[in-house]
């Protein structure tokens, strides 16, 4: 979607004149217990994603039902192999572990490359990446595991599919279910098209992708941590789920920024020495910015948002230079062609959030 797109800024100043629909709040953390289903892209060791599996797998108020794993930042198999050996490592290998989309719902590399040749470069392409030094990628053989330096997992993924365990799981649990999508919504958009049933009957969806007005910090900043890859990599996708009736769609964007795996954190989570707090301590990596621990630790306690905006949003799917970026809208201004309203994540209590995952990697 394109038309009627407000910037950021733009939108805010007018719905301050609005009567005052961005919110602030400030509250105890919430005692409330949450139930979720995880689906991610768990590019490791030591990345965001697979940290963010720490808040789910330490926090005595989470009921974790599964875990789902899909194509984004590596290939599907490599990333389920990281996912499953920081559950032993953590001692949880019980959590179900689900392999779902190897690709996108439309994209493919063919096509990325054909993009980049009329629009300019997308700096991070995830399983797509250009081999270089240093990194693992091998974007024409999606079924290798390279070696893993944490060691290879001794436990193995279930038979269910990640589409299907995340339908089975929400119908079994109506009302329940907070779904939380830290990756390329593939997953989701799948389990849409088979059960469309499952939007209205989960509690809240909750995504880390939305990226809003971030072109000037591509260019001043770090290109690939202004860049929107998770809606890019399957617009399609994204578009699906924003415009499926959820009760409730929370949406992190640029808010997944607002800390960093930074020296000092990450030796204060070492020093507790526990086989988690050893992992982190190794592999972390210095000034990457905690976007999937953030998005995970809102979607348990959402007392941690101190500021949000309430506006409608989609992911522009024409195949032109906005391909897979978020657009929002007031209400009265969208083209009223599905897009949802959406609680748009613009400021955490970011002390509290990074004492609480110090202490959680600690364990």
């Amino acid at each position: 979607m394109r038309p009627a797109a407000l910037g950021l800024a733009a939108l805010l100043a007018s719905l301050s004149l609005a009567g005052g629909a961005t919110a602030q709040t400030t509250s105890s953390p919430s005692t409330e217990k949450v139930t979720i289903f995880f689906d991610n892209d768990f590019l490791g060791p030591g990345q965001s994603n697979i940290q963010s599996l720490i808040p789910l797998l330490r926090d005595d108020r989470v009921k974790l039902l599964g875990i789902g794993v899909v194509t984004g930042d590596a290939w599907l198999k490599e990333e389920a192999a990281h996912a499953l050996r920081f559950l032993e490592i953590a001692k949880r290998p019980e959590a179900p572990v689900h392999l779902g989309a190897q690709t996108p719902l439309i994209r493919t590399q063919a096509e990325m490359a054909n993009w980049e040749a009329r629009y300019g470069k997308v700096p991070f392409k995830g399983a797509w990446s250009t081999p270089r030094p240093g990194r693992t990628y091998h974007p024409e053989d999606p079924d290798l595991i390279p070696p893993m330096p944490e060691g290879e997992p001794s436990i193995k993924a279930s038979d269910e599919d990640a589409v299907h365990a995340l339908i089975r799981n929400v119908r079994a649990h109506p009302g329940e279910v907070t779904i939380v999508s830290a990756g390329p919504l593939t997953n989701i958009a799948l389990a849409l098209r088979i059960a469309p049933d499952i939007a209205p009957l989960a509690k809240e969806i909750v995504i880390e992708p939305g990226k809003l007005d971030t072109a000037v910090a591509r260019v001043t900043g770090n290109t690939d941590y202004a860049t929107d890859f998770n809606f890019i990599f399957d617009p399609e996708a994204a578009h699906i789920v924003l415009t499926a009736p959820w009760k409730k769609i929370t949406v992190m964007g640029n808010v997944t920024a607002a800390a960093k795996a930074t020296q000092q954190v990450v030796d204060r989570i070492g020093a507790a020495g526990t086989p988690v707090a050893t992992y982190v301590k190794t592999y972390a990596r210095i000034g990457q910015p905690l976007w999937d621990e953030i998005t995970v630790a809102v979607a348990i306690d959402r007392s941690l948002v101190t500021e949000e905006l309430v506006a409608r949003m989609d992911v522009d799917t024409f195949a032109g230079p906005s391909y897979g970026q978020p657009v929002v809208w007031k209400s009265d201004m969208a083209p009223n062609s599905g897009e949802r309203e959406v609680h748009i994540v613009r400021a955490i209590d970011v002390p509290r959030f990074v004492e609480t995952f110090v202490a959680q990697a600690s364990k």
